[in-house]
């Protein structure tokens, strides 16, 4: 293993953002949108330009950010360096755990199973068969019956999430603006990133689940979806809605007010 595979270790990078004015810089740089200054993010922390760019350029070479020099606004000068955060994933577990392929393995069984049934159902030359009585969802494929669970188990955490969010900050009664900034707060913790693009509006620039949502978008963006309407039900917070979205670079739930 070469220095710069040792640089880009998991730990390595995580030890490296045990650094606090250096993880605010990543945190800031990852939350902004867009290209980031190095004056940017030195005001965005209060250090000299300098530091700033000796803790951007260490975030750089341990693979968390890049840098790319941008066009002057006037389109003359010199360009001026700037950083986007790498979409990298760091997670660290001694002794090693593979949680995520467990999940990713879940994903695959479900989305194979309904594709099997699918398929099986529009076989030209099978008899037909009768709907059986009662409640049709009973009668689902077992990839839909377990895509259904996995929606409700998830709108239930959701729906607790908001539940003990409201019994701890007991705030009466929520219009649009107080309860998106409380769930902003609950996002917030759960690793959504979300951010306040108007008074009635929250977007989320982190999914959670990223990895599994390009495995089958349908499933994960429907149990993401799922939480996320459980958690303004568990808020009591009429005035909002949970709304499914897909944007480019962001989750896929929206969050508005009227």
């Amino acid at each position: 293993m070469t220095q710069a595979d040792d640089d880009r270790h998991p730990i390595a990078s995580v030890a490296l953002l045990a650094e606090r004015g250096r993880r605010e810089l990543y945190e800031f740089v990852r939350r902004a949108g867009g290209p980031v200054t190095r004056d940017e993010a030195a005001a965005s922390t209060g250090i000299s330009r300098r530091l700033a760019a000796f803790h951007l350029d260490k975030l750089v070479h341990a693979g968390l950010l890049r840098a790319h020099t941008d066009r002057p606004a006037a389109g003359v000068g010199r360009r001026p360096k700037v950083y986007e955060p790498q979409p990298v994933e760091l997670a660290v577990s001694v002794p090693a755990r593979q949680y995520d392929l467990l999940a990713e393995l879940l994903v695959d069984a479900v989305t194979t199973t309904s594709a099997a049934d699918a398929e099986g159902a529009a076989a030209p030359g099978d008899p037909a068969t009768p709907e059986p009585a009662g409640d049709p969802a009973v009668h689902g494929s077992a990839g839909d019956l377990v895509a259904q669970a996995a929606r409700d188990q998830a709108r239930e955490r959701g729906r607790s999430a908001g539940a003990e969010a409201r019994a701890q900050t007991r705030p009466g009664r929520l219009g649009p603006e107080r309860a998106l900034t409380l769930a902003q707060s609950v996002l917030e913790s759960c690793g959504y990133e979300p951010a306040r693009t108007g008074p009635r509006q929250l977007l989320l620039r982190n999914c959670p689940f990223a990895r599994l949502a390009d495995r089958s978008r349908e499933l994960v963006c429907g149990i993401n979806h799922a939480f996320c309407c459980g958690l303004v039900a568990g808020l009591d917070a009429a005035a909002v809605e949970a709304r499914l979205e897909p944007a480019e670079g962001l989750c896929c739930v929206r969050f508005t007010g009227p």
